[in-house]
């Protein structure tokens, strides 16, 4: 059954006029795991947890994170259906040149690009802060006080250059660490749910979940300059779901590698959106009942999570378990995304994307992968992390990049759903296709400009100016120069090449 698989897999990427040269290993469940080890509940859920409740308190978190997850699960199961159409490594550029025209593929490859860099270097700036102020200081007590950004800059090379080592000797190694980090992120979120429960030394006050509070300017710690607004502050806070419940494209990107690539990788995304959603609810909501008190957290700023932590009077060792998980669970988040930047960055490059794409398409003929889009990835993410207020601006980039990135293929399929675009996948939604193509348009531009406003409003200028300069260089030179995605005759090209090019890479 597997082998028959195999084969529809092959002969599908071959009709796309792509060679097999990944080597396709990965399970269902590897599939959905790498998503859910990016989305994170552990990452995000944790680190921009004060963006929540320092904009609208208990109300933003808990109501804001039950919005915000049926606005991802849109999104999500719009990307799934054209996944299952063209399932390609590259994934949403691959998409959008399909169905929006080369230059719309083009810009979406740049956004999700530099979305997936800075999903790689926020989320190990966050490994950083939570072994040094939450494993070292908080679970240990380690003076921790003299740590500054060399410090960060070596610790962060570090890990990043662990995760490429592991990315480099083939996707079965990074499969078995990112399926370990789907069960380690539930066992970890459950448990620090039942301890915090357990040991909470307040009773527990339900309707802290449904109370509006702006806690914006001072009375939030100055996360939010202040703004009187409730629905605007609402819609800063969202910005806690944007960022966490994002990269789930992994499970595009890795459709190359996926056995039966046409259905679970549509239901890889959008499983991984919903189980995060779902827990993510729970432990969020735990962690606004169990504070002593709402307003004190808010008031420490970035520092709400710690103390909502500190006030628990749970067991030291429990502490030291569920601090270790959180570090390591972190760690491998950061894993699953540069295999997913480096399968795009290796994608695009392929297509003639990038510049020096001979280099960064190559594929190791022993492990099968694509060891110099991965360490070129390592050397970008960590060189974007040298930043002084590195975390914020890049987890910010990271969540508005992919998410305009994600609605550019979505927005394209309906405007081509039934024109160019006829032949769907086994994930089809059917009649309710163009109705959550609108509705996913909307909340992913809506999810999108929540990173735009005060602080953040660098990743406003920045975007900006990437639209111009992307404007610029491609009406320059790009428009004449690149190909873009082989369509018709050059699929054609392509396949007599086909054999060829897989009789160089071993089993």
């Amino acid at each position: 059954m597997a082998d028959k698989s195999m084969e529809h897999d092959k002969k599908v990427l071959h009709n796309l006029g792509y060679a097999q040269e990944l080597a396709r290993r990965m399970s269902g469940f590897s599939n959905f795991a790498i998503s859910f080890s990016i989305i994170c509940i552990l990452a995000g859920g944790i680190t921009t947890f004060p963006v929540a409740l320092s904009a609208g308190g208990g109300f933003s978190v808990a109501i804001g994170w039950f919005v915000g997850g049926l606005m991802a699960l849109t999104v999500a199961f719009g990307m799934g259906q054209i996944a299952s159409a063209f399932p390609t490594a590259g994934g949403l550029y691959h998409w959008s040149s399909h169905l929006g025209g080369k230059a719309w593929g083009w810009a979406t490859a740049w956004f999700n690009l530099l979305g997936l860099v800075f999903v790689v270097s926020s989320v190990d700036v966050g490994v950083y802060f939570l072994f040094k102020d939450l494993f070292l200081a908080t679970a240990l007590g380690v003076d921790v006080s003299a740590w500054g950004a060399t410090h960060q800059a070596i610790f962060v090379l570090a890990l990043l250059a662990s995760q490429g080592l592991f990315n480099h000797y083939g996707i079965k190694l990074t499969t078995m660490l990112t399926d370990f980090s789907g069960y380690l992120i539930f066992v970890v979120a459950a448990v620090l749910v039942i301890a915090l429960l357990a040991f909470s030394p307040v009773a527990m006050d339900f309707t802290r979940l449904t109370t509006f509070t702006n806690f914006t300017g001072d009375a939030g710690g100055g996360v939010f300059p202040f703004h009187p607004s409730m629905a605007f502050v609402f819609l800063l806070g969202l910005l806690f779901v944007c960022y966490t419940l994002t990269g789930y494209d992994a499970s595009a990107h890795t459709s190359e590698e996926t056995h039966d690539a046409q259905v679970n990788v549509p239901k890889g995304m959008w499983t991984a959106v919903f189980w995060s959603w779902l827990s993510g609810f729970i432990m969020v909501a735990t962690f606004v009942l169990v504070m002593p008190s709402v307003e004190e957290a808010a008031a420490t700023g970035w520092g709400s999570f710690y103390y909502t932590l500190g006030a628990s009077r749970m067991p030291a060792a429990l502490l030291i378990f569920l601090a270790a998980g959180i570090v390591i669970a972190n760690y491998l988040c950061a894993l699953a995304g540069l295999t997913s930047c480096s399968r795009m960055m290796f994608a695009f490059s392929r297509d003639g994307g990038l510049p020096a794409s001979g280099f960064l398409s190559h594929v190791s003929t022993q492990y099968r992968t694509p060891t110099y889009a991965i360490w070129v990835s390592v050397v970008i993410a960590w060189l974007s992390t040298l930043y002084a207020g590195a975390f914020v601006v890049l987890a910010t980039g990271c969540a508005v990049f992919l998410y305009l990135s994600y609605v550019m293929p979505i927005a394209a399929g309906f405007l081509a759903e039934g024109k160019t675009w006829k032949e769907k996948g086994p994930f089809n939604l059917g009649g309710f296709s163009k109705i959550n193509a609108v509705l996913a348009v909307i909340v992913g531009i809506v999810l999108a400009i929540t990173g735009f406003f005060p602080p953040n409003e660098k990743v406003f200028y920045l975007t900006i100016a990437m639209v111009i300069v992307m404007v610029i260089i491609w009406y320059a030179f790009e428009r004449n120069r690149f190909e873009g995605v082989p369509e018709g005759d050059r699929i054609k090209e392509n396949q007599k090449k086909i054999a060829e090019i897989e009789s160089r890479y071993v089993d």
